[in-house]
């Protein structure tokens, strides 16, 4: 299909978008459910009537014809409204995210759209006092109400339907022609066989591309957008939804999906799973993408599920408006070994085509345009599937080379305790560099706690040894209950925790001074109170000591009630402080290595804590036996003490703010 594509409709031709596709349901079946979110439902012909009064809104306040209007709201329907709005004003759209402080704003920051269209409450999260042009929703409701129900007589559409936002930390706008939006809904409609029976919810951010480009699979299809009132999507709040709306098709993400399917693994040790599930039998389909799957987690999954269900995960990127490649489990011919090593993202979505150079996946849309890169790998099959290889983005160095983590988990997770891992290139005190692992338990593990029977360091390396190099194993490893996800549902690696110092563990021992689960609730305890008493006993000597180095300066005599009581009190505070810095001068230097800061900065930094607490003791004593009108002692104690409260000040900022650099320390 290229731009341009007519279709006939009535005896007329006209060129043929989603927009299009959504207004030919509207003609030909107006009471059908559109949307179904509780009091603000709306039928095909009433969401039609809605999103054409707010077009001609759009027009009146001087959106131009492919102009670019921002779109900002926690009001799904309203939202929706937006979208089909906007395209029938002749512009494009971009839905920027309002429920988490900063990201609309950082999202509007790469895109200087002609207008943001958003709600009174929601503008004010977004507006960044550079004279952003505003259209709002609430306050103009009775003058768009008002506007005409007919669709305006616009010209045809631009170059542009609406512009994407990647994952990740740093989204990147991603513009997406008419046709390329057609052409992933197309796709989607062959693969997922979509038809007006359904009632599709979408568990993903509204900014995110499942949501901004996906809204395409319900609405041009003839189906229901289910859109709950949810902030944040919990396992109850999805299933509710699934079970309240009669829902049959669920567009998630792979956390969403465990949530949805696997909610009751971490219930109790001994609870055995039950296949039947009420709450999900209206779901014919499930479709996951944002991430990879490994065939032993798609197989865990599909089980809880109704017989001929399906299960499909989708390879798909913002650049392709969403579709891309599709797997599910019917298509392999036969089992596979070692099902946890495999992540597969099958063939091509019907119109698109997918290439392999130098090991990196390209995608081709079905609009006639260029080939893009993925940026990931992936390799072709024998029986034509593609195998996912990992991110370009996520190489790490091994033992002096350039390595592709995705290999290497792959193999670590053929441990049963195994489910997630991420590996981490991490740098010894003595320059050694090895790898951390982090890992979870699998997805549909009943051990309780969560996270339980996860292998320790010694028991990992065993069972790796002969599946992996001794240089490409790991060094140590963190117990995670689950792997961190950003909004988009990918693992995110710069969201690992950082690892506590583990010297036993490096090496290759298989229990420390705690056994083998650490240091247990006693142990802390014991711990807790041992530096209490150090405490007690050091702020009793520090408190004797004062009338031998300030004799008088603690003399509360001819000081009336309560204020002798109140000055008594702090001089408590000062010798309890000065204790606690004695102790962390001494003790708190380790304490503070899991940070992973250069280690200048971290000595600096606990020198500062250090000082902060210690100078108290003498200031104050030495404040109190001073003259105030001697001028010389008063400018020396507030230089000798003030001003390098300030700097110490100043470092632990500098310490608690900046990013810390990946650096582990193997060795004391």
């Amino acid at each position: 299909m290229t731009q341009g594509s007519e279709f006939k409709r009535s005896g007329e031709r006209t060129v043929d978008t989603v927009l299009h596709r959504f207004e030919q349901w509207a003609r030909d079946t107006p009471g059908a459910p559109a949307l179904i979110a509780g009091p603000d439902s709306l039928g095909y012909g009433q969401l039609d009537a809605r999103a054409n009064q707010l077009a001609h809104h759009l027009i009146a306040a001087g959106v131009p014809a492919d102009g670019l209007v921002a779109v900002g709201t926690a009001r799904p329907a309203e939202l929706v409204v937006a979208l089909l709005a906007t395209l029938k004003a002749g512009a494009s759209y971009a839905v920027v995210g309002v429920d988490v402080p900063g990201t609309g704003r950082q999202q509007l920051a790469t895109i200087q759209p002609y207008a943001l269209l958003a709600h009174g409450a929601h503008q004010a999260r977004l507006d960044d006092g550079k004279g952003l042009r505003m259209i709002r929703l609430g306050a103009e409701r009775s003058e768009i109400d008002g506007r005409p129900t007919e669709a305006p007589a616009r010209s045809g559409p631009g170059r542009t339907a609406a512009v994407l936002f990647t994952g990740g930390k740093q989204p990147r706008p991603v513009p997406v022609g008419h046709d390329r939006l057609l052409g992933a809904h197309e796709g989607w409609a062959e693969v997922a066989a979509l038809t007006p029976e359904d009632r599709h919810l979408i568990t993903t951010g509204s900014d995110g591309t499942a949501f901004a480009a996906g809204w395409t699979r319900a609405l041009c299809s003839g189906g229901a957008l289910v859109l709950p009132e949810r902030s944040p999507w919990t396992a109850e709040a999805i299933r509710g939804a699934v079970e309240a709306e009669k829902v049959t098709v669920v567009h998630t993400h792979p956390a969403d999906a465990v949530q949805l399917l696997l909610r009751d693994r971490q219930a109790s040790a001994a609870r055995v799973l039950d296949k039947s599930d009420e709450a999900l039998r209206s779901l014919r389909m499930v479709t996951v993408t944002g991430d990879r799957l490994f065939l032993d987690e798609l197989a865990a999954l599909q089980a809880r599920l109704r017989t001929g269900a399906r299960l499909l995960d989708v390879y798909g990127l913002a650049e392709s408006a969403g579709a891309g490649t599709w797997f599910e489990l019917p298509q392999l011919s036969r089992p596979q070994d070692d099902p946890e090593r495999l992540s597969l993202i099958g063939t091509p979505f019907p119109g698109y085509s997918a290439t392999l150079h130098g090991g990196e996946l390209r995608l081709t849309p079905p609009d006639g345009g260029d080939a893009i890169p993925t940026g990931d790998l992936a390799g072709l099959r024998p029986d034509g599937l593609l195998e996912f290889g990992g991110r370009i983005r996520d190489r790490i160095t091994v033992a002096g080379r350039s390595r592709d983590p995705h290999p290497l988990e792959s193999v670590i997770r053929t441990h049963p305790g195994v489910g997630g891992v991420l590996l981490a290139e991490v740098e010894g005190r003595d320059g050694a560099r090895g790898l951390a692992a982090y890992i979870s338990p699998p997805a549909d593990a009943t051990a309780w706690p969560p996270g339980s029977e996860l292998p320790e360091i010694g028991e990992l390396r065993e069972h790796l040894e002969g599946r992996l190099p001794a240089a490409q194993s790991p060094r140590t490893v963190v117990k995670l209950r689950a792997l961190p996800r950003n909004r988009a549902g990918q693992e995110d690696r710069s969201a690992l925790p950082l690892p506590v110092r583990q010297a036993a563990a490096a090496r290759g021992a298989h229990s420390g001074k705690y056994g083998k689960y650490g240091p247990t609730v006693g142990d802390d305890l014991v711990a807790g109170c041992g530096f209490g008493c150090a405490v007690l006993v050091l702020a009793f000597f520090t408190m004797l000591l004062t009338d031998v180095f300030w004799p008088g300066s603690t003399d509360l005599t001819g000081v009336p009630e309560p204020w002798a009581t109140f000055f008594s009190v702090l001089y408590l505070f000062e010798y309890v402080a000065f204790a606690v810095g004695v102790l962390f001068l001494i003790f708190g230097r380790s304490r503070m290595r899991p940070r992973r800061h250069a280690p200048t900065l971290t000595r600096t930094a606990h020198l500062a804590v250090a000082y902060l607490l210690l100078a108290w003791w003498p200031q104050d004593n030495s404040y109190r036996l001073a003259a105030k009108n001697d001028w010389a002692l008063q400018a020396a104690l507030v230089y000798a003490f003030n001003v390098p409260l300030m700097i110490a000040g100043a470092i632990v900022v500098r310490y608690v703010t900046l990013k810390p650099a990946s650096v582990f320390d193997f060795e004391d």
